[in-house]
This record gives structure tokens, C-alpha cells and sequence, in this order.
């Protein structure tokens, strides 16, 4: 349609774009949140708290790390998803939780048109991690193991149906052919819980939240999912060493609100760089196993797009479903 009133339209989009603009000069005038869609204690927390804190300390405002939890993490990703896109609101979670629940759910949200990714943050393993009373040592025991219980082993989903570490054992059941149950949890804090007491068998879970565990002695790590040997782990074997080609793991990445300013957007993924570039910061995240990554906004987006896609490969040709 003939536009009637061109210099009208061109005064809205440039009161529009120096609004925009003045906006990302000002930012950040006021407290920062960082919502994690699972409980306290997890990988993302983990990693929120650390980043919010040295955050807070660049850009001069209070960083709030705000815990929401519910439905596999959709509920906290929704929250954001609708929040103001003014660089105030962010999330910070597994990207396993975005990638795969496309595949599972009927959202609220649209992974591609509702955010703005910032950047990838870490990647950490999964540890394949057993009960103390599991009598198994190995990849290969654990598998004999389960095998002879025919059914009665109980695999721990540390967040969720249709999170990344389900998903991670439903890989490993079909390419191991075992016939496990799975119980589902809100985070992998209470998953942790109940492996130490008994209550559940095996699981695979971010290692920032389960090396811990192991180190106290309180379960058993039988391998690790990467794709070689991790540094900090010593001579534990990867999973791949017994099933060749498994590699599973915890991608954490931050987002914001779709249309929320890329100077803002630009400017959190260089503080956050920074932030991980510390040597203070990076000797931790080493040492609990997460390695710091570096994916700036354009190559997150696509790399989600990509990952969307083959996780709706496993989800289909695992039959997994949520009922």
C-alpha cells in the first residue's frame, strides 16, 4: 500500500533508533538479574553466581542470580523469553535444555524469534557416576551389571525428562542395550542427593555439580563423556574408550530477550569474555572441569539453530517421549 506519510514514518524510526541507542549509552543504570531456570547448586547456578559476581564488579551495578525452576527448565526460559528487552533480564542455563525442548514440549516461547543469544559460556562434561552400592568400577562392569538386573536399574534424569542428561542416558542405554527406568528430577542438586543415598542407581550429570560428590567419596565415577581424558580427572577413561563415538556433555550459554539492544548484546558477551579470561576465574572453572568457551552472538545463534536439529534426531530415533 501507498505510504501517505513517508516523513512521518521516517521521524517514528529514527525517534525509535535514538531511543534504542540512548538506551544502550545508558545501560547499565540499574540492577542486573540473571535468572537460571534450575534449582540452586546445579552447573548453571554454579556458573551464574560466579559471572553475576565479577559482572557486578565491571559494570557497577548488583548482579541477582534469580533461581526458577519448573517444567525442565522452560519455565525460567519463558520468564525471560517475555521480560523487557532492555539488557536488565538475562538467562543463563544449559543449552541442552533450549536444544531439546523444541522436540518435547509445545512452548510458550520460540527458541528463535524470542532471544537474543549473548554467548556460549562452558563446556563440562557429563561424569557417568553410580551409587556407592552399584558393584561397578567400570563402563564395561556397570554394563554387565545392569544388564543382570534385568530392568530394576534406576538412571537418575539430574534435570528432567528431556534434558541433556536423560537424553545422554537414553544414548547410552541404546548403544550399551539396557533396559533401565528413568526418574525424573527438578536439578541435579536433589539428583546428587539421592544417588548418595541409594535411591536411584546411575546417572550422567554436569561435572561442575557432581565432582564434588566423587571427591568426598560419597558415589562413584566410573567415566567421563568427552570426547578424550580430562586433565583435571587423571587417568579416568572416557565413555567412548567402551562405547566408541559417545560424547555427551553440558553446554552453558547466557541470552537475553529478543530486541534487546546489540550494543548491549555486544557489550555483555565482551564483559563475559573478559570475565572467563581472568586467571582467577578460569583456575576454578579448570578445576571443577568446565572449560571456558568463547562464542560470540552470531556463531551462538547459529550453532543453537544446528543443535535444535540434531537433537530432534536423537529425541525421534530414541522414541523419547515425556508421558
Amino acid at each position: 500500500m501507498f505510504n501517505k506519510h513517508p516523513l512521518r514514518t521516517l521521524c517514528v524510526l529514527a525517534l525509535a533508533a535514538t531511543a534504542t541507542f540512548t538506551q544502550a549509552q545508558t545501560w547499565p543504570a540499574k540492577p542486573l538479574k540473571i535468572v537460571v531456570p534450575f534449582p540452586a547448586g546445579g552447573t548453571s547456578d554454579v556458573l551464574a553466581r560466579l559471572i553475576g559476581l565479577k559482572l557486578s564488579e565491571s559494570l557497577g551495578q548488583p548482579v541477582v542470580v534469580d533461581n526458577k525452576p519448573g517444567s525442565s527448565g522452560n519455565l525460567g526460559a519463558d520468564a525471560v523469553a517475555k521480560s523487557a528487552p532492555d539488557g536488565y533480564t538475562l538467562l543463563l542455563t544449559d543449552v541442552g535444555n533450549l536444544s531439546i525442548a523444541p522436540s518435547l514440549y509445545k512452548l510458550p516461547f520460540n527458541l528463535e524469534t524470542d532471544f537474543a543469544p549473548v554467548t556460549m559460556v562452558a563446556y563440562s562434561p557429563h561424569l557417568l557416576v553410580t551409587s556407592s552400592q552399584v558393584p561397578a568400577n567400570t563402563t564395561k562392569e556397570l554394563i554387565e551389571w545392569a544388564k543382570s538386573q534385568k530392568g530394576k536399574v534406576n538412571f537418575a534424569a539430574a534435570a528432567g525428562m528431556g534434558s541433556a542428561t536423560h537424553l545422554a542416558g537414553v544414548v547410552f542405554a541404546q548403544r550399551a542395550g539396557l533396559d533401565w527406568g528413568y526418574v525424573p528430577y527438578k536439578g541435579g542438586a536433589q539428583a546428587m542427593t539421592d544417588l548418595i543415598g541409594g535411591q536411584v542407581d546411575v546417572t550422567f550429570n554436569g561435572m561442575v555439580a557432581t565432582y564434588p560428590h566423587v571427591k568426598s567419596g560419597k558415589i562413584k565415577l566410573i567415566a567421563v563423556s568427552s570426547a578424550k581424558r580430562n586433565t583435571v580427572l587423571g587417568e579416568v577413561p572416557t565413555v567412548g574408550e567402551t562405547l566408541p563415538g559417545f560424547l555427551t556433555g553440558s553446554w552453558q550459554g547466557l541470552l537475553a530477550p529478543a530486541g534487546t539492544p546489540q550494543p548491549v548484546v555486544d557489550r555483555l558477551h565482551q564483559e563475559v569474555q573478559r570475565i572467563l579470561a581472568i586467571p582467577e576465574v578460569r583456575g576454578r572453572l579448570q578445576v571443577l572441569g568446565a572449560d571456558p568457551y568463547d562464542m560470540p552472538p552470531s556463531r551462538f545463534k547459529t550453532w543453537l539453530g544446528s543443535e535444535v536439529k540434531s537433537m530432534a534426531k536423537v529425541v525421534k530415533d530414541g522414541k523419547v517421549t515425556l508421558e
